[in-house]
């Protein structure tokens, strides 16, 4: 896939009610996004997704929900104000700014010379109270993971775990980037869904190959082509200052290889901090655990389970006389992450009041979506094109034997089913 064929992504999410560009009526907001009717849901299914993986289907993990404002002294102990920096060069010809990284010693945008390096914090800064002074000075959380390591005593007396166990989260992260990009993979608000895994310092290495294995599997189960992923083992060098083991999760984006989700051994580099800069006791019968992180980003992979489905078809794949020759488009999500799973379809419009019976009867149970508008060939590339697995057909056939079709959107075939069976077959196709 192109660059190209990203920006065609961009269009298309913004025309079919996935991802609008923030605050647009006033010009929009640098690097900020508003999530429509499709996107909503679509991002909601892969949260949802991730924490019945992570949390629901595991008796050892347990979830948390902490403040995304922390004491100061938070970032201070974790090194964020020491270490959260990028190299920032300015061109002193047209005053664009750059990472340092992104440049190859001259503007990108004119060619102009460019400053000195000079170190930029991340951290969005924020005040407590109404007065703005350095003591009531707070930051809007970089990551999730800092408020697990403030609770983890709390969780520890509260869930009665023993090690090794984790706890998960998700929730809204912030990150002043200097120069955010390629819509919402690199964004300055954005949502994560993290897990810190505890366990026994001699046993840190084997759970970190667990969970690479386990969070590959996770994105091959919900049909991310393996082709498309890899996973990158960090060299020493390039490893957070926080970090005994790491590496990446990669996608093979329009843009290059690029980082969907990070796995550490962090070591007891945050339990020990924490308990020096507040004096608690987070020793675990005598010992510092080490923490296991798995750190996902929400709209990255909204963007990759994007990516991954998008298809266009030249000339188009409408089976019906009338054969359309645009282009369509068709999202082939897994089931589960689909934004509506089923769509109610009339024939014709005469068939509207045994459509509208069959459409409020499984709504109730499914996120369906009644259309009656054009052709029914039209109809199903509408559906096609945000992802839709199933579509359900009233005809005249339906008024004689109380039966419907089931059209498959990757398959389009067409089943025969009697209404009364109509939801236990959903049921049974969405999973």
């Amino acid at each position: 896939m192109s660059t190209s064929q990203l920006e065609k992504i961009v269009a298309w999410a913004k025309r079919r009610g996935f991802v609008f560009p923030s605050s647009e009526i006033y010009g929009g907001l640098g690097s900020c996004y508003d999530y429509g009717p499709y996107g909503v849901l679509l991002k909601n299914n892969i949260k949802e997704a991730w924490w019945k993986a992570m949390v629901f289907e595991r008796e050892e993990i347990v979830g948390l929900d902490s403040a995304i404002l922390l004491h100061p002294k938070t970032w201070e102990a974790s090194g964020h104000l020491a270490n959260f920096v990028d190299q920032l060069v300015e061109c002193k010809n047209c005053h664009k700014r750059y990472r340092q990284d992104e440049t190859t010693g001259s503007c990108p945008a004119c060619g102009g010379k460019l400053t000195k390096p000079a170190a930029f914090n991340l951290l969005m800064k924020t005040y407590l109270g109404p007065v703005e002074d350095k003591a009531a000075l707070v930051f809007l959380r970089p990551e999730t993971c800092q408020g697990i390591y403030l609770n983890f005593k709390n969780v520890l007396a509260t869930a009665r775990k023993k090690l090794p166990f984790g706890i998960a989260q998700i929730g809204k992260a912030f990150r002043n980037e200097i120069t955010p990009g390629n819509f919402i993979f690199r964004m300055r608000e954005f949502e994560q869904m993290e897990m810190q895994f505890f366990v026994p310092p001699a046993e840190a290495s084997q759970w970190f190959e667990f969970w690479v294995k386990e969070r590959l599997n996770w994105y091959y189960q919900l049909g991310v082509k393996k082709s498309n992923l890899r996973f990158r083992r960090h060299k020493k060098e390039e490893r957070p200052h926080y970090a005994k083991e790491s590496g990446d999760i990669e996608y093979h984006t329009p843009f290059g290889w690029k980082e969907i989700e990070g796995i550490h051994n962090r070591g007891d580099w945050d339990l020990s901090r924490h308990a020096q800069f507040s004096g608690a006791n987070l020793k675990y019968e005598g010992e510092y655990p080490f923490v296991i992180e798995t750190s996902a980003g929400a709209d990255r992979l909204m963007l990759t389970f994007i990516l991954d489905a998008f298809e266009e078809v030249k000339g188009g794949r409408t089976t019906t006389t009338k054969a359309t020759k645009e282009e369509e488009i068709v999202l082939h999500l897994h089931p589960c992450l689909a934004p509506i799973k089923v769509a109610v379809l009339p024939l014709v419009r005469k068939l509207q009041k045994p459509a509208q019976e069959v459409y409020q009867k499984i709504r109730k149970q499914f996120w369906a979506e009644y259309d009656e508008d054009g052709s029914i060939g039209r109809r199903y590339r509408r559906q096609d094109e945000i992802g839709t697995p199933f579509c359900v057909t009233i005809d005249f056939q339906t008024l004689e034997e109380k039966t419907v079709t089931i059209r498959d959107r990757d398959t389009m075939k067409q089943e025969r089913v009697a209404i009364q069976q109509l939801s236990q077959v959903l049921s049974q196709k969405l999973g």
